[in-house]
């Protein structure tokens, strides 16, 4: 058998130019949606030919995944690298929902590609169900099984606590930033914090 070696430098090569197909692929989903955008145009955005956009993606909905799985990577190595889920509740699940909290409402990226996505979810099913198993399902494993490893928060069902947390997130974000609520009915960060902290702590005796 023949093996073929593949330099560091082609290696280096290849990642770059998957990185500017998926810078390229974004840009075109924020402007023009999944509908709107073509693989012709996500190769002219990110300068590339198209026949190297279809020698690393299959075809759109497989390259849109690939967005939401690295969107993804960047969820979970901001909120849970840094913050291992151990030690006591009181403190870790504080600076893990302030953590992921601020940057769902900072990252106006990630808003308008959840635009995007709740925009074309109608027609486009499979992409919303990449999203629920990329984004959502590892998060709540994750923060359930750190719930299920602390019984002293007396939590009688912890998959429906934390879908409670993530959707109270969820919204605060997309009424306050999405949908321009804070001009209206504003309410600080700090405060939904808190509250969720006392929800999630009331069961300690």
């Amino acid at each position: 058998m023949v093996q073929i070696k593949v330099s560091e430098t082609e290696r280096e090569s290849t990642a770059e130019k998957i990185e500017k197909i998926l810078t390229g692929a974004m840009q075109e989903f924020l402007k023009h949606g999944y509908a709107g955008t073509s693989m012709d145009k996500v190769a002219s955005r990110a300068g590339v030919s198209k026949a190297t956009v279809y020698s690393h993606f299959k075809d759109k909905e497989g390259l849109f995944k690939a967005l939401i799985h690295q969107l993804a990577e960047e969820k979970f190595r901001d909120t849970f690298a840094t913050v291992p889920l151990e030690g006591e509740p009181a403190v870790v699940l504080r600076i893990v929902i302030t953590k992921a909290l601020n940057k769902m409402i900072s990252d106006r990226e990630h808003q308008a590609f959840v635009r995007v996505l709740i925009g074309e979810s109608g027609r486009f099913p499979e992409l919303a169900k990449a999203w629920i198993h990329d984004i959502m399902t590892p998060t709540l494993e994750i923060v359930g099984e750190y719930l299920d490893r602390h019984p002293e928060l007396n939590i009688p069902d912890t998959e429906a606590t934390v879908r409670m947390v993530i959707g109270s997130m969820v919204h605060f974000m997309m009424t306050q930033e999405m949908l321009y609520g804070k001009e209206i009915i504003p309410m600080s960060s700090d405060r939904m914090v808190d509250c969720l902290m006392h929800h999630l702590l009331q069961g300690i005796d």
